[in-house]
């Protein structure tokens, strides 16, 4: 007996040093294309189809109390913490404010790496929403990472050594980049932000052996090109438009998705047309960068209302008919759903209170606005949602078995005014030409809530009401179970199907980011990282910002498991 017992633990010892030593197993395209079935994370949301879904159950409705903390890491930056945990292997890499990455072993938080960018002070002063990095790619045995500076670095994943450092913009003048880039058939998909400062958006492919630009696709079309008489003039040339979240990509048709910001400047007056392709999403060549279509939400934007959240891909029965979708919680309050393959609006359902946008004209793929809240110079208007949105950028998981996606909201109105005079352009300056002020919602309990809505009927299943407003993405699993968490410290297990909080736990900062969930030898881990900032604290005002004054700053990456 003492020899069997011997014998096993002798082969337990040998699996958990196996284990230990595993090597970095490289990302193919092949890998990306199967993420839903890998035991790791491997890009911003799990799968090209930017579910945020894992298959894995063990960690249930019945055993998630029982979470405790495996190991954590903390990061002393006092900005925000947006980035989900990327694994491989046992390879875990993260992202923080200013640019810095750190890869742990994701079993132990053993520490196997760090970098840091030297972030120049210029770079800084067009930063529209704190100094935040929402995490990398991974392609080869390479860490791809787009910095505040308009630079993509590529670091060799096993050590953190510079691999090469391309720029795509120079800093201070109006662009800065904070998403996750994505990894597409041997290119580094990567877009820019800046839309406050009157930047041109870009969507751009790097070749991810050398760094050399493929592609560039400018989301705000020139003169000459489809789309560029809905500019006038020259106000093309700084009109926004800017895609800085992470796109979705199909490998069936090669087709990147990707949404863009409001245009600039914030007055209408400015810029009269339908300004394409601004508040959008855009269907893109992922070999070409040319345009395939586009979905435009809010023509003529002037309530800031960013069609930039990662646009989720799912296949669901509509009208008993089985349709190829994507769909976005969108910051103008609504939740779309889009026919992939040609752009054509199949449904749209309020998922705040929306007054701005009324509506969509199918017949010409534009949004329908409600004229008379089109602030005019020296007119001040009251709209909802506020100009942050009903949803920010935030996740909104998807359960393919159930249909029900997880959808972070803000219950927030603004008023908004035109200023008298506008101010010229300037490059590196703020380009609004407009005032505001975040207020209630007339009606709501709170500032925020998490809601499932069924993706097939529009239908509410549950809503979750909450005092601050939910800035946290969603992780939903096979299990059943929703993780995301509060500015108020809080992260939660909840019950897919009711909503019911199951666990929960207080943390040393409150949550912006992105949770995530991973396998190792067979156990689950679920992660995520803590450390309040972001967009809610820096333009909520009188009536919200002071909300947050009480959250202690700094980050603290949690990993949990039973």
């Amino acid at each position: 007996m003492n020899a069997l017992r011997l014998a096993v633990c002798l082969m337990l010892a040998a699996c958990a040093a196996r284990s230990a030593d595993a090597p970095w197993q490289p990302v193919t395209d092949a890998r990306l294309q199967r993420a839903d079935a890998d035991d790791g994370w491997l890009m911003y949301l799990r799968t090209y189809d930017a579910r945020a879904h894992v298959p894995f159950d063990q960690i249930d409705t019945g055993n998630v109390a029982n979470l405790h903390v495996a190991f954590t890491h903390a990061v002393s930056i006092p900005e925000g913490y947006e980035a989900p945990p990327i694994v491989n292997g046992r390879t875990m890499i993260v992202t923080t404010p200013m640019d810095r990455v750190y890869a742990l072993d994701a079993v132990t938080g053993k520490e196997l790496w760090e970098y840091r960018k030297d972030v120049p002070a210029v770079a800084l002063r067009t930063v529209c929403c704190d100094m935040v990095n929402r995490g990398v790619a991974l392609y080869g045995n390479d860490a791809y990472v787009a910095t505040l500076d308009n630079h993509v670095v590529a670091l060799d994943a096993r050590n953190g050594k510079v691999a090469w450092d391309r720029t795509l913009a120079p800093p201070g003048v109006g662009y800065a980049m904070t998403g996750a880039p994505l990894a597409v058939r041997g290119k580094i998909v990567v877009g820019d932000g800046g839309g406050e400062y009157g930047s041109r958006g870009f969507l751009a492919a790097l070749d991810a052996r050398t760094g050399d630009e493929v592609w560039r696709f400018y989301t705000v079309a020139a003169p000459g090109e489809p789309g560029g008489d809905t500019w006038p003039g020259k106000t093309y040339l700084h009109g926004g438009g800017n895609p800085w979240m992470t796109p979705s990509y199909d490998p069936e048709t090669n087709t990147i998705f990707a949404g863009t910001s409001n245009p600039s400047p914030w007055l209408w007056l400015e810029r009269k047309g339908q300004n394409l392709y601004t508040d959008a999403i855009v269907a893109v060549d992922a070999d070409t960068g040319k345009l395939k279509w586009y979905f435009q939400e809010t023509p003529n934007d002037p309530w800031d209302y960013d069609a930039t959240a990662t646009p989720v891909l799912a296949d669901v029965t509509i009208g008993g008919r089985l349709r190829k979708v994507l769909f976005q919680a969108a910051r103008d309050g609504w939740l779309y759903v889009v026919d992939r393959t040609d752009g054509s609006l199949l449904s749209m359902t309020p998922y705040t209170m929306a007054t701005a946008v009324t509506g969509y004209d199918r017949a010409r793929r534009i949004g329908t606005v409600n004229a008379a809240l089109k602030p005019q110079i020296g007119q001040t208007i009251f709209a909802c949602p506020a100009f942050f949105g009903g949803d920010n950028w935030w996740s909104f998981s998807y359960d393919p078995k159930t249909h029900l996606t997880f959808v972070p909201t803000m219950h927030t109105c603004m008023k908004l005014s035109g200023e008298k005079p506008p101010k010229a352009f300037h490059p590196g300056a703020a380009d609004l030409d407009e005032g505001f002020a975040v207020m209630p919602m007339p009606g709501a309990h709170g500032w925020g809530a998490l809601q499932a809505y069924d993706v097939t009927t529009g239908k509410r299943t549950w809503t979750k009401e909450t005092v601050y407003p939910w800035t946290d993405g969603t992780l939903s699993t096979a299990s059943g179970l929703v993780f995301s968490g509060t500015p108020d410290q809080t992260f939660y297990a909840l019950d897919e199907k009711t909503g019911r909080v199951l666990w929960s736990f207080h943390a040393r900062s409150g949550f912006i980011g992105q949770p995530v969930s991973y396998r190792v030898d067979g156990k689950q881990y679920v992660a995520v990282q803590s450390g309040y900032g972001g967009v809610t604290p820096f333009w909520g005002g009188k009536k919200v910002a002071p909300m947050f004054r009480r959250i202690p700053l700094g980050g603290t990456l949690y990993v949990f498991t039973l």
